[in-house]
């Protein structure tokens, strides 16, 4: 945890040390690829929730059936 933390703080020198407009660049990128990153996450689980589908590993019911099963 601690060298984690370390570079963490190395990485926030890094940006400190640069100029604002470069700062606001910065956070755009980040959030550009944080963004692309959870477009992939969800793909991936839009695949697999198919795929469970397609071989039958998804119940079907209404509220009211989820409810009782959990009573169970």
């Amino acid at each position: 945890m601690t060298k984690k933390i370390s570079t963490l703080q190395q990485a926030l020198d890094v940006v400190e040390s640069l100029a604002p407009e470069e700062q606001a660049i910065l956070v755009n990128i980040i959030s550009q690829r944080l963004s692309q990153q959870r477009r992939n996450e969800l793909l991936q689980e839009i695949a697999q929730a198919r795929c469970d589908y397609q071989q039958g590993n998804i119940k079907q019911g209404t509220v009211a059936d989820l409810m009782a099963e959990l009573d169970e």
